[in-house]
């Protein structure tokens, strides 16, 4: 592109030459001043400034200072006026001459003024430069930090193929992964995970395999390390050993034409996939729906482009490669959770599911409150981090449970069995007892004369011994019926304690009670099977889970889990446990943990030592217990409103 003068119509420049031949310069007459954006930025520009032109300006100093910024101005005086006038903005000028001055010092006045022109262009070309890197940086970096957070693998593909597609001007473009062999070898194949095109935005999706080997473009860079830049793939030199699969073009109708294809490598060299890129366009809004379209618009990825991309390859490498591992450590933690719940239900199998039905049951309250759009949770939102601590904590709420003597912990009756049998036994003498007695009575009238009376004693005799028999029988049926727990306080004990006043003669002629003094105490428990001392060991498991979990280094997204699962017995009105807390010391996340474990724990079907209640008679108990101030009245409301606990009782169909 030539230089240009600028000078105004009619000026005229005696005989100077404007360069080393005539036609070195485009030489323009203008009648009036141009403006900045008049001119071509990238073209060295020297503007002839005589009185004519400065006229046209005016006293818009300003507009002056935006042509200087941008071409070389030189003032051009009547003949004669060998100094600067004063009219002429002195601090713009590159140099001053008069109109007729020697042709000699015109020239070099001129030289001067495009060459300073020249350095303008050069000047302003290096400018835009610099300021397009550090754009360019400031997107990578932006980019990495946003893959750097990203764990979504999907998520995560999506995010690296469209910025490599912004930052290149692709019309399309596609991802591939190395299949990872489960024994750790080097993998073998790539896998297609995504595509992405401008032009077909609406294109299936089918994943398919190729090998890493010379045979397929993908193949080919993740077998060498190397990235493949091709003009036109439909004219590839015939000593390549790749080639393109033209089906997708003969199937939809596209033309891929140039192609950038970059291998994905971590800092150990490791090729973790590979980044396909198609057609580089000159506009990024240019749909590719013709072969004029095509052979228009597409250009050959250049150097600057492979190098980003390039970059943004290797920051994507590590993303996917830190995304793998936080899938194996989530893959690890699950395992190990897994292994916690076991644990949990091979101590207690009688609660076998309650773990994993309280972390649906939460999670899915969670999500409910999410939704509300009204009432004190509506602006609660929980992150998918969060509902994964909701989860984990929901698992292991019970783990505590490892801590609990398993008799306690299994405990299905107010009695244990053993106390239970012993006193069967009790009776089962007694009743025998009551036999012996009515055949010693029968043995004593048989010995005896008087005949008249016998039958009459002996009426009386097995009266006596069926009046003993069925009293016993009572006590016994009063001693099973008080062993059943109860779900609510309920129950009186009077015949417990006239039991409890009876006594009886045992082998060795000591006189005992027929119903102990810590068997009654059992008996007599108003709620549920345990006694105090029972109900505190079973409680301490919250206190066990809690000092188990808090050992464990918990990510910064998983760390509320102790604390969750240690206030989950917690009640608003502080009648909880362990620590008896009130409702500001209690998380949202422990209030519907608490909602979730009470109605599975009313539910369930697999508790020996209770009958499953009807899961309407469950949140009438519920509510009862949020009138009462120990539940959270509107986080159960969420539960009941958007039945939240249908998940688990579909479940339970058989």
């Amino acid at each position: 592109m030539k230089p240009l003068l600028i000078a105004a119509i009619g000026r005229t420049f005696s005989s100077a030459p404007l360069g080393r031949r005539e036609d070195d310069v485009e030489l323009r007459r203008v009648p009036a001043l141009p403006t900045a954006s008049s001119l071509d930025a990238t073209r060295p520009t020297v503007i002839v400034l005589d009185r004519v032109l400065l006229g046209t300006a005016g006293a818009d100093i300003s507009r002056l200072e935006h042509l200087a910024r941008q071409a070389a101005i030189v003032g051009v005086g009547d003949p004669g006026e060998d100094e600067l006038p004063s009219e002429f903005p002195v601090d713009l000028l590159t140099g001053y001459l008069p109109c007729d001055a020697p042709v000699g010092t015109m020239l070099a006045m001129f030289r001067g003024a495009f060459r300073h022109a020249a350095s303008i262009v050069a000047e302003r070309s290096a400018r835009l430069e610099r300021e397009e890197r550090q754009r360019e940086l400031r997107e990578l970096t932006n980019i990495g930090a946003a893959l750097s957070t990203e764990r979504d693998v999907l998520a995560l593909l999506e995010m690296i193929l469209s910025q490599a597609r912004r930052l290149t001007c692709s019309d399309a473009g596609s991802l591939y992964l190395t299949e990872r062999p489960p024994n750790g070898d080097a993998p073998t194949s790539l896998r297609f995970k995504l595509s992405q095109n401008y032009t077909l935005p609406t294109l299936p999706l089918t994943e398919f395999e190729v090998p890493i080997d010379h045979a397929s473009l993908a193949g080919y860079a993740a077998s060498t390390g190397e990235p493949l830049v091709i003009a036109d793939v439909y004219l590839l030199p015939d000593d390549a050993t790749y080639k393109q699969n033209r089906s997708f073009d003969d199937k939809f109708g596209y033309r891929t034409k140039s192609m950038l294809v970059i291998p994905m490598k971590t800092h150990r060299d490791e090729i973790v996939g590979v980044l396909q890129l198609i057609n580089r366009k000159r506009r990024a809004d240019i749909r590719l729906q013709s072969e004029e379209a095509v052979e228009r618009e597409v250009l050959t990825y250049d150097e600057r482009a492979v190098d980003l991309v390039s970059g943004l390859a290797s920051q994507a490498a590590v993303a996917i490669e830190n995304s793998r591992l936080y899938e194996d450590i989530e893959r690890l933690f699950e395992g190990f959770v897994t292994a916690a719940v076991t644990a949990i239900e091979a101590r207690d199998p009688t609660t076998s599911g309650h773990s994993s039905r309280v972390a649906t049951l939460t999670v899915g309250l969670a999500e409910a409150v999410d939704r509300a759009g009204d009432g004190p949770y509506k602006a609660t939102r929980f992150t998918r981090e969060q509902l994964r601590e909701l989860r984990y904590a929901g698992l292991l709420h019970d783990f505590g449970k490892v801590g609990v003597r398993e008799q306690v912990l299994v405990k299905e009756k107010k009695l244990y069995p053993e106390n239970l049998e012993l006193i069967r036994h009790r009776f089962a003498y007694l009743l025998q007892a009551a036999d012996l007695e009515f055949e010693r009575g029968r043995a004593n009238l048989l010995s005896m004369r008087d005949r008249a009376c016998f039958e009459s004693e002996l009426c009386a005799l097995q009266r006596a011994r069926d009046d003993e028999r069925a009293r016993l029988r009572a006590y016994l049926d009063a001693i099973a019926t008080a062993n059943e727990p109860t779900i609510l306080p309920e129950g009186s004990f009077e015949a417990l304690r006239e039991i409890n006043q009876q006594t009886f003669t045992d082998f060795e002629g000591i006189s005992r009670r027929l119903l102990a003094d810590h068997e009654l105490e059992y008996l007599m428990i108003r709620k549920g099977n345990l006694d105090d001392r029972e109900r505190r060991e079973i409680e301490s498991h919250v206190t066990h889970t809690f000092r188990f979990l808090e050992r464990i280094p918990w990510t910064r997204e998983l760390r509320g889990i102790p604390e969750i699962a240690y206030t989950h017995h917690e009640k608003l009105n502080g009648a909880g446990y362990p620590r008896a807390v009130t409702a500001e010391a209690i998380p949202v996340q422990a209030r519907m943990m608490t909602i979730a474990d009470i109605f599975d724990a009313l539910t369930a079907s697999d508790r020996p030592y209770k009958r499953a209640v009807p899961w309407q008679h469950a949140l009438d108990i519920l509510r009862m217990e949020a009138r009462d101030g120990m539940l959270d009245e509107h986080l159960l409301e969420s539960f009941i409103s958007a039945r939240v606990f249908d998940s688990v009782l579909d479940a339970r169909k058989p």
